[in-house]
């Protein structure tokens, strides 16, 4: 059986700053992801732009450069593959981790890899820093698992000269209604409130909501899909129901924690926000050794939690397990 001292299950920038902080106090610890390293941000639109300075997406103490006042996904994902190559972390992609079993000081952490192979690892401490993105919310009506269905926008190429919906009224959605549109999709943007969302950057709400008024995008708004069939799209509107031609829908609806994951392992949760309990002073969860990291200790309100912050989640987790392996 593999060994280490601490387990990290997700290598996104809060799991790499876990990895970071304990290798600085002499703690060796291995980061697992399922996909590859900071794999969330891999799976980003290709020509996302942060709304942030490069600054705050900083870990470890490296400098981060970009061409412009913010910085792109290209230019993030550069960052953090030199950041890890820096600190020579112990990266094990394309690994998921199961399940961890045992306790405190004993845990057995059970992966699997990309060719199906089972490795266990045996370690003291175990931090889980999964983030959300990989757990889209569902919109819970019939023909939402066909293949067409997709709950991540990348680029628009693919879909020129298709009848392509977009379902959410959030800055990706918008995002991704805009650059199928220039890219030669005819768009139609469904959209459950009466108004688009105020979290829509000030840069692209002007060009968006013209697009809804000239009509050179769909829009339907205080809207919402009824079924998703193999050659069209069901919307319950406040005018009836409208049947339109469809060849793909995105489905920008959001995502969450895998909170079925963290309750099987002991993680307790405030049944309102979904939060998990934590020592705000160690991130320790309620499962003694297993610590938790980044997005996940928001539950449910993931807009609170960003790279920007969750990024320290790293040196007060390595602090409190340095000062309980010292002792």
């Amino acid at each position: 059986m593999n060994e280490c001292t601490v387990a990290i299950a997700g290598s996104g920038p809060t799991g790499l700053a876990c990895g970071i902080e304990l290798k600085k106090r002499g703690i060796d610890a291995v980061l697992f992801d399922k996909g590859c390293v900071v794999n969330s941000l891999y799976d980003y639109p290709v020509n996302m732009v942060f709304f942030t300075t490069p600054e705050l997406l900083e870990i470890g103490d490296i400098p981060m450069t970009a061409l412009n006042e913010k910085p792109v996904r290209a230019e993030a994902l550069k960052y953090y593959r030199r950041v890890a190559d820096h600190y020579k972390l112990r990266i094990e992609q394309y690994t998921r981790v199961s399940s961890v079993s045992g306790e405190d000081g004993a845990f057995t952490v059970h992966t699997e890899d990309r060719l199906g192979r089972r490795i266990d690892w045996r370690a003291r401490k175990t931090i889980f820093a999964t983030g959300y993105y990989d757990k889209p919310n569902l919109l819970n009506i019939p023909g939402e698992h066909l293949p067409k269905v997709i709950h991540y926008y990348k680029e628009a190429h693919p879909y020129y000269g298709h009848d392509v919906a977009v379902i959410g009224g959030k800055n990706s959605a918008a995002i991704a209604a805009l650059e199928l549109w220039w890219t030669g999709a005819r768009v139609t943007l469904i959209h459950r409130q009466p108004s688009l969302s105020d979290s829509i950057k000030y840069w692209i709400r002007p060009n968006i909501e013209n697009r809804l008024k000239n009509r050179e995008i769909t829009g339907y708004l205080n809207s919402s899909v009824r079924e998703i069939r193999p050659g069209s799209i069901v919307i319950d509107t406040p005018d009836g129901t409208v049947e339109a031609p469809n060849d793909f829908v995105f489905a920008m609806t959001g995502y969450r924690p895998d909170t079925e994951f963290l309750a099987a392992h002991g993680i307790e949760f405030d049944p309102e926000s979904q939060r998990p309990f934590t020592n705000p002073a160690t991130l320790e969860s309620a499962r003694r050794g297993i610590y938790l990291a980044g997005v996940l200790v928001a539950g449910m309100h993931t807009n609170e939690i960003f790279i920007e912050n969750g990024r320290f989640h790293g040196r007060t987790i390595a602090d409190a397990i340095a000062a309980e392996l010292n002792q």
